[in-house]
């Protein structure tokens, strides 16, 4: 069974730092790239970053550039996303997504093929 589930989730304050931990199970981390998205109310799902399956090829959206770090240890079958500087405008449900491809082409939702659960950020005093 295909399987992504997150965690690192919570409340901080604006200006704090979270890690997000993306964990795989049932299928081969190294063949995938992995994804970042997130959702707040009333908005689109949209792309935060994505990595490439070997680890060396990555992509941010412009709004986090410079705050935010993808990273991933195929061993351990888990991808972060270090999030610094954090914004209230960064409030939303983050979720890892996977598409079977060893290349970083797009970082679009409608582009990958699984997902998991999500985790909740909240940025907020």
């Amino acid at each position: 069974q295909l399987q992504l589930v997150e965690s690192g989730g919570g409340l901080v304050q604006p200006g704090g730092s979270l890690r997000l931990s993306c964990s795989a199970s049932g299928f081969t981390l190294d063949y995938y790239v992995i994804g970042w998205f997130r959702q707040a109310p009333g908005k689109e799902r949209e792309g935060v970053s994505c990595i490439n399956s070997s680890g060396d090829n990555t992509y941010y959206v412009d709004s986090v550039k410079g705050r935010f770090t993808i990273s991933r240890d195929n061993a351990k079958k888990t991808v972060y996303l270090q999030m610094n500087s954090l914004k209230p405008e960064d409030t939303a449900v983050y979720y890892c997504a996977a598409r079977n491809d060893l290349l970083l082409r797009q970082c679009r939702p409608n582009d990958m093929h699984f997902w998991g659960k999500g985790t909740l950020v909240t940025v907020s005093t």
